[in-house]
């Protein structure tokens, strides 16, 4: 099986190829060649050459690296079959907005010219590929004559307020019409607000959610750019990555774990309110951790992030076996053993009061 990840070197792309790496199968195959495409590739990245001995039956790595925009370096990605692709790759929310063309550039273009891609692949004679898109919660908003309802699932119509979400929700059209037509197999999962992320903070409107708790803990001041009563939906990196896999090998029909249907899933959502996430923060840190924490409402980011829904129905996500974060406790719990080096000897929580 060869698995192409787009913004393989991005976050949400790293912690997937390491996944994988890990399992060496999806759907029940082995993974002989995992292809990470972007446009940035960190200098000295362990993901950039695969050593360990098993990694294929010839014994050398089984990653490719593939370096460059993506419509540019489309028939270098498809000059051998691609089984699953998985499209990470994305502009984020605060682009988009400042900047129209970018974001309908690298969201929108970009995604039908890799759909054609694949497309083409399969009217050669070659495999359908199971295309996963990452889609948001942002094709959601509330409409002035439709408003969200208190719990959003799959069959609330999507109306966003972003062009981000836009984006995000034509692309989700154009993979369900290619999988129509029989030119991919696409599934779309709709991420929630990832938290928390590490490393240096993005563009991301929802960035913040973030940050509120890693700069803290990394002994860095951090900015909340809107009320402490905002209700958010969150999902750990954890949570995230088991979606987005489940998904990529779920089997098509309607039995139990299969994929029935068109329609996307909402990956399941733990909601908090940022008030929450703070008092988390200072219960298990410290005051002195949480006091990093300045609330300066920001207008424009407070409009992006309010609009999108806080509350779902994650009955579509529960059919594949997948659940939401017990808690925001479990969350910090789950970043600080997983990146023990991202938090200051200052910032660490009381012994105990933290565990993998």
């Amino acid at each position: 099986m060869r698995i192409v990840i787009t913004g393989g070197f991005g976050f949400l792309g790293q912690q997937v190829a390491e996944a994988l790496l890990k399992r060496r199968t999806l759907c029940g195959a082995p993974v002989d060649r995992l292809v990470l495409a972007d446009r940035f590739v960190p200098a000295g990245s362990p993901l950039a050459a695969d050593p360990s001995p098993s990694s294929s039956s010839r014994g050398y790595p089984i990653v490719d690296v593939v370096q460059g925009d993506l419509s540019e370096r489309l028939d270098e990605i498809f000059a051998r079959p691609v089984d699953v692709l998985i499209h990470l790759a994305s502009a984020v929310s605060a682009e988009c907005e400042a900047d129209f063309d970018l974001g309908m550039s690298a969201n929108l273009d970009t995604t039908r010219a890799l759909l054609d891609a694949a497309r083409a692949q399969s009217a050669a004679g070659g495999p359908t590929p199971r295309v996963v898109f990452s889609s948001s919660v942002a094709v959601y908003g509330s409409d002035p004559a439709l408003p969200l309802p208190p719990v959003v699932g799959e069959s609330t119509l999507p109306t966003p307020q972003s062009s981000y979400g836009t984006q995000k929700r034509v692309c989700e059209m154009l993979v369900a019409e290619y999988t129509r037509k029989g030119f991919v197999d696409g599934r779309v999962a709709r991420l929630m607000t990832v938290s928390v992320r590490p490393g240096r903070p993005n563009a991301a409107a929802s960035g913040f959610l973030s940050g509120i708790i890693r700069e803290p803990l990394a002994g860095l001041p951090a900015t909340c750019p809107v009320g402490p009563d905002l209700r958010v939906a969150l999902a750990s990196p954890r949570r995230t990555v088991d979606g987005i896999l489940r998904i990529a090998e779920a089997e098509r029909g309607s039995g139990p774990g299969q994929l029935d249907g068109g329609l996307p899933v909402n990956l399941p959502a733990l909601t908090v309110t940022v008030a929450e996430m703070l008092a988390t923060l200072r219960r298990v840190a410290g005051d002195a951790v949480a006091d990093l924490v300045t609330v300066t409402p920001d207008p424009a980011v407070e409009a992006i992030v309010g609009s999108w829904p806080a509350a779902f129905d994650n009955a579509r996500a529960t059919a594949l076996g997948l659940a939401p974060d017990e808690n925001f406790e479990s969350v910090v719990r789950a970043y600080v053993a997983d990146h023990p080096d991202a938090v200051a000897a200052g910032s660490l929580p009381a012994p105990g009061a933290i565990e993998a």
